[in-house]
């Protein structure tokens, strides 16, 4: 019983602190990797590392259904919500990345069509709703500094409704997820890293990243970023969370949302050097607080 205890306390220190971390390891890999290239190298090694594990005990492969169901899932999650954080930290903090993806849980209220009768009766939820989307709209309308260039102020306004776009990306993939079948859920899981991956290739290709980058141009610290990203924050804390969510409460693996953007803010004042505003803080409380409201139902059930 202590092991297992144990256990869950390590699982839980994964989803806190290193979900936390990922978006500092974004900010440095992205120094010298364009961020739709960099996120193709995250997700297809990690789906490909995944995809051979599972492979070698015994999983069988998925089938073209499956694949297909996945493939729309990984783009949606892993591309639509990853992907978005990763293009928009070209431009903004990571704390401010990291605060403006607090506000995920608010999309599932409102795209979870078989929750709102539960959802919109509940005026608890209703006001946690407004008061976070209101931090949200704080955040992004006074978070550009005063001194930034209007082409900088241009370019972080859209970083922040990248991420909430985005956001709508994992939530509606999240829910989509329910409808995949299949005798392993770590092998779907492998595909939709890699088909994600191959997806933000292309995506890359497009947007003419190839053209001026060179593997020989990827700093050491890029490198050790990436390979923190690949292992870290994309397979071993992943496979925590889903652990996390056969041995406790949805709710409670959930309350990694209240830790993550702290940790992010913390990081990226010591190690990036990046400046915590008054506003952000401010922001920060009055998202959490609004997603503390939209959880207690659940938290009291």
């Amino acid at each position: 019983m202590k092991n297992h205890q144990w256990k869950i306390a390590l699982a839980f220190a994964c989803v806190y602190i290193i979900w936390g971390s990922t978006y500092l390891g974004i900010l440095i890999a992205l120094k010298t990797i364009p961020p739709f290239f960099m996120t193709s190298l995250r997700f297809m090694t990690a789906g490909v590392l995944l995809f051979s594990w599972r492979f070698w005990r015994g999983d069988k492969i998925p089938t073209y259904k499956t694949i297909q169901q996945n493939g729309i899932c990984g783009i949606l999650t892993l591309f639509g919500g990853v992907g978005s954080v990763t293009w928009a930290e070209q431009y903004l903090s990571s704390s401010v990345a990291a605060i403006i993806v607090t506000a995920l849980p608010f999309w599932f209220v409102l795209f979870d069509k078989k929750q709102w009768g539960f959802y919109f009766s509940n005026k608890i939820i209703l006001f946690g709703l407004l008061f976070g989307f209101a931090g949200v709209a704080l955040l992004i309308g006074f978070s550009p500094a005063s001194h930034a260039s209007s082409s900088d102020k241009h370019n972080q306004l859209l970083g922040s409704l990248i991420i909430l776009c985005g956001g709508v990306g994992w939530a509606t993939g999240s829910l989509y997820s329910k409808k995949i079948k299949g005798d392993s859920m770590l092998m779907n899981a492998s595909i939709q890293f890699i088909i994600a991956g191959v997806f933000s290739l292309l995506v890359s290709g497009a947007l003419g990243e190839w053209k001026s980058f060179s593997f020989s141009h990827i700093s050491e610290q890029s490198w050790l970023a990436l390979s923190y990203l690949v292992t870290m924050g994309s397979l071993v804390t992943y496979l925590a969370y889903l652990w996390l969510l056969k041995k406790r409460p949805a709710a409670q693996v959930s309350t990694y949302v209240y830790v993550n953007p702290v940790i992010a803010l913390i990081l990226g004042a010591l190690i990036a050097g990046e400046q915590i505003r008054v506003v952000q803080v401010i922001a920060l409380t009055v998202i959490l607080a609004g997603v503390l409201m939209v959880n207690i139902p659940k938290y009291k059930s």
